[in-house]
């Protein structure tokens, strides 16, 4: 019962939060546990948002991290819909929107990241969209399903995994699909060219139309109505509503704030922890897509990463609550992500954008679509993508982080076990 008297504040509201608090109670935390979040919505997950719930496949109660009740009988305390406006480090209390003030013993920033918006004329229409929170998946679930009835049509700004998922659920529903991207190809910034082209050809097989090489330069309505939207090169593209996916940026405010250290922007930015998601205040711990850790291995080895993914959240969450209970914590898992397009299904490991890798090295089919892609650099693994190929992630991430030079002839072979390259 030595931890009755202590008091564990986590501010925010998704997964990375609501599995802190799970691991709290999990790892015989018996003091107050207290979750702050802005919204009115119990912690969900985000990943749905724009996979399965978006389509209309899933339903709205699959998000949710736990049932509400779960939260009463942890004995979890909730304040949703509550803006944390201010840390007094010196007081150990964060300060509430209503003006009152929660104390802690322990704190845990899990504020996640926020859209980038559109700085552009005709923002204010309302056939303008984001996509971050449950709300806004709600009205666009709505919009793309009207879309599709009325042979309706959606310009997506940018070319990214939120874009790119949002296309082929748009396209789902019937609705008429243009993608705006400032490069030459989808992903560019994750997959380099060599891949990217792979889902140019993907997302043109089932009817979307991509204007490479360009950015939207303003949004055309009339009465409050989205009528299209205008690039840099002069081009109108008909529009019944345009969605913005360029990408989210940490939620780092009150961290700031509060004068916690922060990373620099070439390290991604976001709230600067150490191995054990401590930040610069040993009592203030950081977490999930707003904290930018140390990297042991790959092209970032020696420095930090700050990652925007499912799992990123769902391990991070449970690694702070550790750490803040005394643990020893080590946290240096390699990034993970998954996507579903159509008919295709991947899984990415690792972290090489275009600059840090000298090749890729592909073993099995592009045309079919089912394939691994290896990101070298010096000869070291830096990443792997399986594309409908399963049960390999091990394997890749084991490769990336060997940290050693692995034989590219038998990376590219399909008849060389993957399990056993590099051993």
């Amino acid at each position: 019962m030595v931890d009755a008297h202590r008091t564990f504040v986590i501010v925010g509201g998704g997964l990375a939060a609501a599995k802190a608090a799970e691991a709290l109670r999990a790892e015989g935390f018996t003091g107050r546990v207290i979750l702050i979040g802005d919204e009115r919505d119990h912690p969900y997950e985000r990943p749905p948002l724009s996979k399965g719930y978006l389509a209309g496949k899933d339903e709205r109660a699959g998000v949710f991290v736990h049932e509400p009740a779960w939260y009463a009988k942890q004995e979890v305390e909730l304040h949703l819909g509550q803006t944390v406006t201010a840390i007094d480090r010196e007081g150990h209390a964060v300060q509430l929107g209503d003006g009152s003030s929660v104390r802690y013993d322990k704190l845990l920033l899990a504020t996640g990241a926020e859209p980038h918006r559109l700085d552009i004329p005709g923002t204010g229409l309302a056939g303008v969209h984001h996509l971050r929170r449950l709300a806004h998946a709600e009205r666009l679930r709505q919009v793309l399903s009207s879309l599709g009835r009325d042979n309706g049509h959606i310009v997506i700004a940018g070319a990214g995994w939120i874009g790119l998922e949002v296309a082929a659920a748009a396209r789902t529903y019937g609705a008429e699909v243009t993608v705006v991207e400032g490069e030459a190809t989808p992903l560019h910034r994750v997959l380099g060219p060599e891949i990217g082209q792979l889902f140019t050809d993907l997302h043109a097989e089932h009817g979307v139309r991509f204007h490479f090489g360009a950015r939207l330069t303003e949004i055309v309505g009339q009465d409050g109505v989205v009528l299209s939207a205008r690039t840099d090169d002069g081009e109108d593209h008909p529009a019944h509503d345009v969605l913005a996916a360029i990408g989210a940026a940490p939620r780092v405010g009150l961290a700031e704030a509060a004068g916690l250290a922060l990373a620099g922007r070439e390290e991604g930015g976001g709230i600067a922890v150490d191995a054990a998601l401590r930040t610069s205040d040993p009592d203030i711990y950081a977490a999930g897509d707003v904290a930018s850790v140390p990297c042991p291995w790959g092209a970032a080895a020696g420095g930090r990463v700050r990652v925007e993914h499912w799992a990123n959240a769902l391990n991070a969450g449970p690694a702070a609550a550790r750490s803040m209970l005394g643990r020893d914590v080590e946290y240096d898992r390699v990034p993970y992500f998954f996507s579903d397009q159509y008919d295709l299904g991947l899984e990415y490991s690792g972290w090489a954008p275009p600059g840090t890798y000298d090749e890729v090295v592909v073993r099995g089919d592009t045309g079919k679509r089912e394939f691994i892609a290896f990101w070298l650099g010096g000869g070291k693994v830096l990443a792997g993508m399986n594309v409908n190929v399963w049960d390999v992630t091990e394997d890749i991430q084991r490769l990336i982080r060997s940290g050693t030079a692995a034989d590219r002839d038998a990376l590219a072979d399909p008849s060389v076990p993957l399990a056993g390259i590099g051993r």
